[in-house]
């Protein structure tokens, strides 16, 4: 293999380091100190498929975020009507802001070949895009492949390690995203399988507290998480009410708000080195109906209120 190749023994033995690594260090060293966590808007908190790209980074900044996670399709809609990657690029900058994940939708993990080929220039199309914008990160979920079940974890394994080959000539991560309504990659144990079975360094998960509990994941088994192997989390709650198998992504609510186990997954994941990037992502029809920049300012306080509650004792 190449220079960016990585053992799946290696990836499992990284996990489990990890994992007993973080719970001993975890004895030594308080938790009532937080990691130095980025602080990140997921546009479509506030519906940013009806909100120009630039308004959706002017709100983000204004409120106080760190960062943004942008969505492929808007970025496009704004260069189709005109609008230069260079430009906004610049604007980022000059708003403070840095574009920590994208949100794009290239089916690179579909059994038919045709089709995966096609998804992976779809990719390729939406890597560059983030690129240029300064971003070195990107979502790879599993499109495609959500209606029927039986994917083989081991060949997904290999799309994967090609996508990650194709991300590392652009110099962007491609991370692998659980999808809780999915009939594949909904489980934390399939997404820890492909990830390792990809055998790549730039191997990496993107976890979801609201996917997680929609694919049925226990909690318990975050400290499987390899801090290192995760970049970015997508922050949101649950309410208790409509039960799992009902529940949809207009259900979410803000963190804090449900009753996700937000303080145990934050330490948890703490412990085995995570201290990267927190992202709120909500699809709540109620809130895409309330002031865009008060939706954006609210989410970054609840988000902060829930670190500093989990890391407070």
């Amino acid at each position: 293999m190449n220079s960016y190749a990585f053992t799946r023994r290696s990836f499992l033995a990284t996990t489990g380091c990890l994992a007993a690594g973080g719970l001993q260090r975890a004895a030594a060293q308080s938790l009532s100190t937080a990691p130095k966590f980025r602080y990140c808007l997921n546009t479509s908190t506030i519906n940013g498929g009806m909100i120009p790209v630039r308004d959706q980074i002017k709100i983000a900044s204004q409120a106080g975020y760190d960062s943004v996670e942008l969505w492929t399709r808007d970025v496009d809609k704004f260069v189709n009507e005109g609008g230069s990657l260079i430009d906004l690029r610049n604007e980022l900058k000059d708003l403070g802001l840095s574009v920590d994940s994208g949100i794009a939708f290239g089916a690179w993990i579909v059994d038919d070949d045709e089709r995966r080929a096609a998804g992976i220039e779809q990719c390729k199309k939406d890597m560059d895009t983030l690129r240029a914008l300064g971003g070195r990160r990107i979502a790879a979920p599993p499109v495609g492949a959500t209606n029927e079940a039986g994917l083989a974890l081991d060949a997904a394994g290999d799309r994967y390690h090609q996508l990650l080959e194709v991300g590392a000539a652009r110099d962007v991560v491609p991370q692998l995203e659980l999808w809780g309504f999915s009939k594949n990659l909904s489980r934390l144990e399939e997404v820890l399988h492909v990830a390792s079975a990809a055998a790549h360094r730039d191997a990496c998960v993107l976890l979801d507290v609201y996917h997680l509990y929609k694919g049925g994941s226990d909690f318990s088994n975050m400290g499987l998480v390899p801090g290192t192997k995760m970049h970015c989390l997508h922050m949101n709650d649950y309410p208790a009410t409509p039960p799992r198998a009902e529940i949809a992504d207009k259900d979410r609510i803000y963190p804090g708000d449900g009753i996700a186990p937000m303080g145990y997954i934050l330490r948890t994941l703490a412990r085995g080195g995570f201290s990267g990037t927190l992202s709120l992502e909500l699809f709540n029809r109620d809130y895409w109906q309330q002031p865009a920049a008060e939706v954006a300012q609210v989410g970054l306080q609840k988000m902060k209120q829930v670190v500093a509650a989990a890391f407070s004792s």
